[in-house]
């Protein structure tokens, strides 16, 4: 049973009472700041704090969302965000389980020290290094099952497209589908170290006010596409050069949208004293 503190349920004392059918009482709704942000931090504490343990199975969606109030999106961001943060690891089918604490001393990147333009071309500089080989393996090792959830991944990105919804976890969630697929460990490990950190858009506001039309993001989904395309017909040279020319244009929009932002900068009056 997880222990919990006064005046605090567990998530998991929460799924009995949606399950007897009893609505939880005394979970605050997440502030304004973010829903899903605020589920995130009420399950990392929990996870933190030894509430909920290493193996330990998280409820379903379904009874996240009755016992915290929120949708069915909220919940899956919550949870992509959880899993980028290495604390918790999704089964298709099985469920949610909460992972051992990361050893000291592990590489680390802090969303807090991606907080530049600079610094994310740095990465993305680091992501051009590791995710062109990274898709070259996956071509010539990927198995149907992982095939089939970065299939998953763009679909829920050009869904999310088109109503104006979340891009960023099914982004983060189909590169981290090709670490996964090749087979070492080690890729996915860093790659969820990163988190979603590591999609420029999060970062910067200048990317996310470059194009509201959409046609930023459409470009987006449509190099994913030859990413995928090459990784399903097992060309890993294809692979690699999609993926290169993924990142370097994501490195070459970056740019743009920052020479964007300081050229409306310059032509904004000075505000009155």
């Amino acid at each position: 049973m997880v222990q919990t503190t006064a005046g605090n349920p567990s998530i998991s004392e929460a799924a009995t009472e949606v399950a007897a059918g009893t609505p939880f009482v005394g979970r605050p709704r997440p502030r304004a700041r973010g829903l899903a942000h605020g589920l995130v931090e009420d399950l990392g504490e929990k996870i933190r704090s030894q509430q909920l343990r290493p193996g330990d199975k998280l409820p379903t969606e379904s009874a996240i969302m009755q016992s915290f109030g929120v949708s069915r999106t909220v919940v899956r961001e919550a949870l992509s965000k959880l899993q980028a943060a290495g604390l918790v690891e999704t089964h298709h089918g099985v469920g949610t389980f909460v992972l051992q604490p990361r050893a000291a001393g592990m590489f680390r990147l802090d969303s807090a020290d991606i907080a530049t333009s600079v610094d994310v071309l740095a990465v993305l500089e680091l992501r051009i290094s590791l995710e062109t080989e990274s898709a070259g393996l996956a071509a010539t090792r990927r198995t149907e099952e992982q095939l089939l959830a970065m299939r998953q991944a763009l679909d829920d990105f050009e869904r999310n497209v088109a109503v104006a919804g979340d891009t960023v976890a099914p982004d983060f969630r189909f590169h981290l589908q090709i670490a996964q697929a090749t087979g070492n460990p080690y890729f996915a490990d860093i790659m969820s170290h990163l988190g979603t950190t590591i999609i420029p858009r999060t970062r910067i506001t200048a990317i996310r006010n470059y194009d509201r039309r959409g046609e930023y993001l459409s470009r987006v989904n449509r190099e994913h596409e030859e990413i995928y395309a090459a990784i399903a017909r097992r060309d890993p040279e294809s692979a690699r050069a999609a993926m290169r020319i993924h990142l370097t244009n994501s490195r070459e929009r970056l740019r743009v949208a920052q020479e964007a932002a300081q050229q409306a900068a310059a032509k904004t009056p000075p505000a009155a004293s």
